[in-house]
């Protein structure tokens, strides 16, 4: 089976003769998320432990196994497939709307592209904020003292619990960051994405093809991963925290590299890097799994991948 993956940017005119159901995005990244939640999980870990002192990815990992077992790895799994099925289901869904309604039935411009992620990331990151929350914190629970565990069931566990025992607005907690990160997310891995593809396809002189989408995806996660990674240091310190202090996004991120150093805001890059690469390549392949399947049923030419987003 051939997968053919298309850059927002080159889509053509007509070739969306049928919108794909609104949660395939969604869908294919929990799919994904099987896959990608074991770095997940290290890296807030990681970005969780406060000094310079915080052990590497696969000393987190070995960690995690041998004090919490082998499936310690997908602690908070229930979380993270919440977190997709809400944040990434509207992310996805949102950018192909925008797209058609800002461009009709012409091709995207560059700045038509950037208004629509930005839009689509910012409502993706908000949307799913409380699902975040937990999933950060069932996460994070493992390195805990035990008396100091939450010890969340599962992920709608989580959200009763937190309504119950703290506020509601805990919920909304870390949402600037997380809105900002989803914003930058979606950007980076877009434009840098078609930027990669294209080069591959006019200086390297490479087929379109698997190859292309795969090297491609690899180094837009590289970039995506290194400029959203300070703000997502910032939201999965103040999600985890039992008390949050109100100060502002750059208070927050100036704090952290002045008590421990500017590379405390790139903790866990590693695993989130290596998160990111298998959880684009495999969200791409089963979303047009799922885009074939659709336009068989329905009769029609199936809408190319729109979304290189994680």
């Amino acid at each position: 089976m051939t997968i053919s993956v298309v850059s927002p940017i080159s889509t053509s005119r007509g070739q969306h003769n049928k919108a794909a159901p609104f949660w395939y995005g969604g869908a294919a990244s929990c799919v994904a998320t099987l896959v990608s939640h074991p770095f997940d999980l290290t890296k807030v870990r990681l970005q969780t432990v406060k000094g310079s002192g915080a052990s590497g990815m696969l000393t987190t990992m070995v960690y995690i196994v041998r004090n919490e077992g082998i499936l310690g790895v997908y602690n908070g799994l229930s979380a993270s497939l919440l977190r997709q099925g809400t944040y990434s289901t509207v992310r996805f869904g949102l950018y192909d709307q925008f797209k058609a309604w800002v461009a009709k039935d012409e091709k995207p411009t560059f700045w038509q592209l950037l208004f629509c992620s930005t839009s689509a990331g910012a409502l993706g990151g908000a949307f799913g904020n409380p699902s975040d929350v937990v999933n950060v914190r069932m996460q994070n629970d493992g390195q805990l003292p035990p008396a100091m565990r939450r010890n969340y069931r599962n992920a709608i566990d989580g959200l009763i619990r937190i309504c119950r025992e703290e506020n509601p607005r805990v919920l909304a907690r870390g949402i600037g960051p997380n809105m900002n990160r989803a914003i930058l997310m979606t950007c980076s891995q877009l434009t840098s994405y078609d930027a990669f593809k294209q080069f591959l396809l006019d200086q390297l002189n490479l087929k379109d093809g698997f190859m292309v989408h795969l090297e491609a995806s690899i180094f837009a996660g590289l970039v995506a991963t290194t400029v959203c990674s300070p703000l997502d240091v910032v939201k999965t310190r103040i999600m985890s925290a039992n008390k949050h202090r109100h100060q502002t996004l750059v208070k927050h991120l100036v704090d952290i590299a002045k008590i421990e150093g500017v590379r405390a805001l790139f903790k866990g890059w590693t695993p989130a890097f290596l998160r990111l690469g298998p959880h684009t390549i495999v969200t791409f392949l089963v979303l047009e799994e799922l885009k074939r399947w659709h336009s068989s049923f329905v009769g029609t030419t199936p809408p190319s991948a729109s979304l290189t987003t994680t």
